[in-house]
C-alpha cells in the first residue's frame, strides 16, 4: 500500500527546511521557566545500558521518588524506561505517580521471531509495564513488505490488549520508525503511517543505538503525517523524539515543532514524550540557573 497516496500527504522539504530555521531562530522566545517543566513532565526518564542491574534501577526509581521531596515546584516525569527483564523491579519500588516504560519485542533490532517478540511483551505487561516501546520490523518494512511489518505490530498491540484487559487496565504501544535508517522523508513518512494505521498510540523516532537518530527534519515529517492522520480519522497519536536529545535547547526544538504543527493540544504527556537520559539534569540546570546533577 502506497500510504502517501493513501492520505495525500508528499514531504516538501524546501517548506520543512524553511519552517525548521524558522523554528530554529524562534527557540530563544519560547524559552522560558513554563515550557521546561512541561518538557520536564514529558520525560520518558530512561536507563538502558547492557550493565543495567536490579541496584543501578533501583538507585534511578529512588531518586525519582525522592525527586518531589528535593523539587517541590517541579513535575515528575512521566515514566520511567527501562528494558522488560527491569518491570517488575520499578513497580515494587516506584512510590509516586509515575508510569512504567519499556522496550520491548528484541530491541533495539527487533530481529527474532515473531512468538519471541510477542512473549516478551506478554511477560512485560505482566510484570507491570504500563507502556511497551517496539521496533518496527525493518527487516520488513526495508524489503518492501509493508504487510509482514503492520501485521508485527497487530499482534503486539493485540497480545499486550489482552494481557492489559486481565489486569483491567490499558498499556500504551510505542512504535520506533528508527527514523535515521530510513534514509528519505517519503520512508518515514510511509512508516509513521503504517504504525499509526496498525495499532500505535504514539510513534516514536528511534532506538538511540544506531549512528543517526532523532532529528528535527524526521520529528518535522512525523508530525505532519499524525496531523494528516488526525484529519483522516480523528484518532490522536502521540509522538515521541527519543535518541540523542542531551540539552535544554535540543527538548525545546522537538517541543517547539509540535506546537507549530499539531498545537497545543498535544502538548502533554498523553500525547507528547521525550526519550531520555541525560536531558533532565540539564533542564533543570537551564532553569535553576546553577549545574544540578539530580539523575
Amino acid at each position: 500500500m502506497d500510504y502517501l497516496v493513501k492520505y495525500g500527504y508528499a514531504p516538501d522539504q524546501e517548506a520543512m527546511g524553511r519552517a525548521l530555521e524558522m523554528i530554529a531562530a524562534n527557540l530563544d522566545n519560547m524559552a522560558c521557566e513554563q515550557v521546561y517543566k512541561e518538557c520536564f513532565s514529558m520525560m520518558d526518564l530512561t536507563t538502558l545500558k547492557t550493565d543495567d542491574t536490579p541496584a543501578s534501577v533501583t538507585k534511578l526509581v529512588e531518586k525519582v521518588n525522592a525527586f518531589g521531596a528535593s523539587y517541590p515546584e517541579w513535575p515528575l516525569p512521566a515514566s520511567i524506561c527501562v528494558y522488560p527483564n527491569f518491570a517488575a523491579v520499578v513497580d515494587k519500588e516506584r512510590k509516586c505517580d509515575v508510569n512504567i516504560t519499556v522496550v520491548s519485542a528484541c530491541f533495539p533490532s527487533s530481529q527474532s521471531f515473531l512468538e519471541v517478540k510477542l512473549r516478551e511483551c506478554e511477560l512485560a505487561v505482566e510484570q507491570g509495564a504500563d507502556e511497551v516501546d517496539i521496533v518496527l520490523a525493518l527487516n520488513a518494512f526495508l524489503a518492501g513488505d509493508y504487510e509482514t511489518a503492520a501485521e508485527e505490530i497487530r499482534q503486539v498491540r493485540a497480545c499486550i490488549d489482552k494481557v492489559a484487559e486481565r489486569q483491567n487496565r490499558h498499556v500504551h504501544l510505542k512504535v520506533i520508525l528508527e527514523t535515521g535508517l530510513l534514509r528519505t522523508p517519503e520512508a518515514v513518512a510511509q512508516a509513521s503511517f503504517l504504525a499509526m494505521e496498525a495499532g500505535a498510540d504514539f510513534i516514536k523516532t528511534s532506538t538511540g543505538k544506531v549512528d543517526v537518530n532523532a532529528t528535527p527534519a524526521a520529528a518535522y515529517v512525523m508530525c505532519e503525517c499524525i496531523a494528516k492522520y488526525h484529519e483522516a480519522t480523528g484518532k490522536k497519536i502521540g509522538f515521541k523524539p527519543a535518541g540523542g536529545i542531551s540539552s535544554a535547547a535540543d527538548a525545546l526544538c522537538y517541543y517547539s515543532i509540535v506546537s507549530s504543527i499539531l498545537g497545543k493540544e498535544w502538548l502533554n504527556k498523553d500525547l507528547f514524550r521525550f526519550g531520555v537520559s541525560r536531558v533532565a539534569n540539564s533542564i533543570l540546570s537551564t532553569v535553576e540557573q546553577k549545574t544540578v546533577s539530580f539523575f
